[in-house]
């Protein structure tokens, strides 16, 4: 009797086990990998944007070379005053603009040289610059005079339900010519081509330079180099926060974006994938030293016209989309245009110059240690220096002993450039034709 009353029970349980509902099965995840774009737009009414000497000068200043930065130095006779939150100058979106595919519409810029793309931070929706030269992700904001923000959108923190205050921290920043920007800090929603960070640090700017305020295209702008170079700061110590990249790569399909530019100036910034219909052979790569906090790798020879040459004193190169300009060791700009018929270094213009009916030999610089990427001559002048279109500035120009090669915009537009923030590393692909 007993086992047939344990047998009952038993047949009992396993019923009730039966008839209870499966446990449901947890959603896959809503967010999925993907990859946006960012286009570049060039200004038909401006289709040269920097000349050569504000392109030099540029450079000069947004690295801090000493020995380039002198002449610029002597030949500007007013800085670029900061204008602050009590207007006094000091010497120093619903939308989110994007379509189903993830493009992010781009509005061109006066300068050509910068191309400006609508970002969301906390819904509102402003124009920033992208520069894989520096770290910060600023803005006009409201704090700023209202005679500073006019032509602007500034964002407003009070209206965003997801900004907050990032107590005691501030930043300040330094650019090109001697522009700058400097204020608070805060963390809010940031989103761009359908990706979102939820907790962005965002500056806000209380005090920038009069070029900024008279640029009425932009509204800050979006750093893309390595996080150590954010200027967030106590008071006391750096304490640098992550950049939009740095956040966003756990949700691309690949952690990298990519740089493709036209000879014009137009192309495309490209975050999470490699498009392999955009260069020709395989792309060599090469690690980069993030701890430099640029995008910086070794380029110890050149060629020039297919002739490989040493260069036994190389300074270190970095790859950076905010530069116009293909900067190389002083020897190395001295025996490219020595091959260049009525080439010379004029102090006046900023840099090389020479007729533009001279025919120009292709060029070439090492990626690493075993590989070259090829600026082909039709690809090196930069702008005329004349009115009467014949006298050029090169795309590619010496240093002046300044201990850094930077590779700008005109690598871009001969090269296909993936900036790799997963295994730290820089891919050049030559471009089909440009």
């Amino acid at each position: 009797m007993t086992s047939l009353r344990l047998f009952f029970l038993v047949t009992l349980v396993a019923a009730l086990v039966l008839a209870a509902p499966a446990p449901a099965r947890r959603a896959p995840s809503a967010l999925k990998k993907r990859s946006f774009k960012v286009p570049r737009s060039l200004n038909k009414n401006h289709p040269r944007g920097l000349n050569g000497f504000d392109a030099m000068k540029k450079v000069a200043f947004k690295y801090n070379l000493a020995s380039l930065k002198e002449g610029f130095i002597a030949s500007t006779k007013t800085s670029d005053d900061m204008i602050t939150a009590d207007n006094k100058p000091k010497i120093t979106a619903a939308q989110n603009g994007t379509n189903g595919t993830g493009t992010v519409s781009a509005n061109p810029e006066d300068n050509a040289a910068l191309f400006l793309s609508p970002v969301s931070v906390g819904g509102q929706t402003l124009n920033l610059d992208f520069d894989s030269g520096s770290s910060d992700l600023w803005v006009f904001s409201t704090d700023l005079p209202a005679a500073a923000t006019q032509g602007h959108s500034a964002f407003d923190a009070s209206k965003s339900s997801t900004f907050k205050v990032m107590e005691g921290a501030q930043f300040s920043i330094s650019y090109g010519d001697g522009s700058g920007a400097a204020g608070t800090v805060g963390t809010d929603v940031v989103e761009i081509g359908g990706v979102s960070v939820q907790n962005q640090a965002v500056e806000l700017a209380n005090a920038v330079s009069m070029s900024f305020v008279q640029d009425t295209n932009t509204d800050g702008l979006v750093g893309l180099a390595f996080s150590q170079l954010n200027t967030v700061n106590n008071g006391q110590k750096a304490t640098p926060q992550k950049t939009f990249f740095d956040n966003v790569m756990g949700d691309l399909d690949q952690p990298v974006f990519t740089a493709d530019l036209d000879p014009d100036g137009t192309g495309t910034y490209e975050f999470g994938t490699i498009d392999q219909s955009k260069f020709t052979g395989a792309m060599a790569w090469v690690p980069v030293n993030a701890s430099s906090g640029f995008w910086q790798f070794d380029s110890a020879s050149f060629a020039v016209d297919g002739k490989v040459q040493k260069n036994p004193a190389a300074s270190k190169a970095i790859a950076d989309t905010g530069t116009s300009l293909l900067l190389v060791d002083q020897a190395v700009a001295e025996a490219y245009y020595s091959k260049v018929q009525g080439a010379q270094n004029n102090a006046q213009v900023g840099g090389f110059i020479y007729p533009c009916n001279a025919k120009l030999p292709d060029f070439a610089v090492a990626v690493g240690p075993d590989a070259m990427a090829t600026i082909p001559g039709a690809a090196v002048t930069f702008a005329t220096v004349d009115q009467a279109n014949t006298t050029c500035f090169g795309g590619i120009q010496g240093n002046q002993g300044a201990g850094l090669q930077i590779y700008g915009d005109t690598m871009f537009k001969a090269q296909f450039v993936a900036f790799n923030g997963g295994n730290q590393s820089l891919g050049f692909g030559a471009k089909p034709s440009i």
